[in-house]
């Protein structure tokens, strides 16, 4: 006898429901889209011609001190030393400066020739004490012992202006309303032309004497 012969077969098992599908849409909406991480630069941009300008101006200063007979230091300038500064850059100069007894002093147009010396304008002395006073006070030092801001070294240059206006016949009052139309443009272009760069052979000569100033 076959085994399971005679026994009612068992139904067969009925499958488990299915669970409901889920319905998908036709057109899905996009995923939404991460904007990339941007880092800002922190690199500085290039220095401006002014804050370009006042670099050298202030290395040149340095370098002067360094050979001056005898070696300065910064704590040790005076504005009697910044005046001696501005006459040693006098023989870089190339403004026309007329003596008294030259036949063009007093006349704004040189009608000939004269062996009168090249002197450094005015305006640039202004322009570049300014540019060494803030150069000053921005590498450490103090503003009460700011040798640029020295009374000397103002009367020096009022000097200065009134006699480059006399010989060549410029009155003040006018180049100063010219100077003030342009205050903004040379502000931001750094005012004035650059001073040169001393000799680094050598010290100064001859650069004692006026420090009684």
């Amino acid at each position: 006898m076959e085994p399971g012969a005679g026994e009612e077969a068992a139904p067969d098992a009925e499958p488990p429901p299915s669970s409901p599908a889920i319905p998908v849409p036709e057109n899905p909406p996009p995923a939404p889209q991460i904007p990339p991480t941007t880092t800002a630069s922190t690199s500085p941009g290039p220095p401006s011609r002014y804050e370009s300008q006042k670099r050298r101006d202030w290395n040149t200063f340095l370098q002067y001190l360094k050979n001056h007979n005898p070696p300065l230091t910064l704590p040790r300038c005076s504005g009697a030393h910044v005046i001696e500064f501005l006459k040693y850059l006098d023989q870089f100069g190339k403004t026309k400066v007329h003596v008294s007894g030259c036949p063009c002093f007093g006349s704004p147009n040189q009608p000939a020739p004269c062996a009168c010396p090249l002197r450094q304008a005015w305006g640039s002395l202004d322009a570049l004490i300014g540019r060494l006073r803030a150069a000053y006070e921005e590498n450490g030092g103090r503003p009460d012992s700011n040798p640029f801001a020295a009374r000397a070294v103002r009367s020096y240059l009022r000097e200065v202006r009134d006699a480059q206006a006399k010989a060549r016949g410029i009155p003040y009052e006018k180049k100063k309303r010219k100077r003030q139309t342009a205050a903004g443009t040379a502000g931001a272009s750094g005012g004035g032309s650059s001073i040169p760069t001393p000799s680094t052979s050598g010290p100064v000569a001859g650069e004692a004497s006026g420090s009684g100033l």
